[in-house]
């Protein structure tokens, strides 16, 4: 089992713009092994432009981000999937094919990247959706199932390959309170029997409080962080009135 004070993830002088307009600036920070890892902040603020970063969908102005020691922002096309093979994604709204069924969807990925067997890959769709509570379910498409039904089975497909890291994207949009709260036990119970990193961008309070073990904060006026810590730390953080707001449900 990895050091869990060792970083899996390094950003490092961050910095993204687009043209003229600077989004995010002067970003430090990094991610430890098995770590869940929360990025939150108002709209606008660049959660899900520095989540695109991370996962090698754009490349920043200045600054690096390291996977592993491996250097993502100035990967060449083969490398960065290299690098990104071993990671995972669940994106706002699923990216399921509404074509394919819940299993193909998974198959897609353990044939494009793996050499197993049919019977392997039937093997492992099986305890992939298992591990989400979708036993069952493979021959229904995703217009067949309820929503957080279609957010579990896009956790099974970003698992399909044993990602050392799981990147999230607003996982609980669209859901109501009561499964977005089975979704936050879900990630809780799979960080704990897998040890796998997993990094979450949300404004979801309730799940923050509920599934996070350390959250950046990111501010629109400063164009990066304003604050860093635990849960606890946060909300009780009294250097920054936004902060002290947001985490204790205060209007301003």
């Amino acid at each position: 089992m990895e050091n869990k004070t060792k970083a899996i993830i390094e950003v490092e002088n961050l910095k993204v713009q687009y043209g003229e307009r600077v989004i995010l600036e002067n970003v430090n920070f990094d991610v430890k092994y098995g770590e869940v890892f929360v990025i939150v902040g108002g709209s606008g603020c660049g959660k899900s432009t520095l989540l695109r970063q991370m996962i090698g969908l754009e490349v920043p102005a200045e600054g690096t981000i390291l996977i592993n020691k491996r250097d993502l922002t100035n990967a060449d096309d083969r490398e960065k999937i290299s690098i990104m093979r071993r990671n995972g994604v669940l994106f706002q709204f699923n990216g399921l094919f509404a074509s394919m069924t819940i299993g193909e969807n998974i198959e897609l990925i353990l044939r494009k990247y793996t050499k197993l067997t049919d019977k392997q890959i039937r093997d492992a769709i099986d305890l992939k959706l298992a591990m989400v509570g979708l036993s069952g379910f493979q021959n229904y498409r995703p217009s067949e199932i309820s929503g957080g039904m279609k957010k579990r089975a896009a956790l099974a497909r970003a698992m399909a390959l044993d990602p050392e890291i799981l990147f999230f994207d607003e996982p609980s949009s669209g859901l109501d309170p009561v499964t977005s709260a089975a979704l936050d036990n879900l990630i809780r119970e799979l960080n704990r029997a897998m040890n796998t990193t997993m990094v979450i961008v949300t404004h979801d309070l309730s799940s923050i409080l509920s599934i996070s073990h350390r959250i950046i904060m990111l501010d629109r006026s400063v164009k990066g962080i304003i604050a860093m810590g635990t849960p606890e730390e946060l909300s009780n953080y009294k250097e920054n009135q936004t902060v002290y707001n947001f985490f204790n449900r205060i209007l301003e």
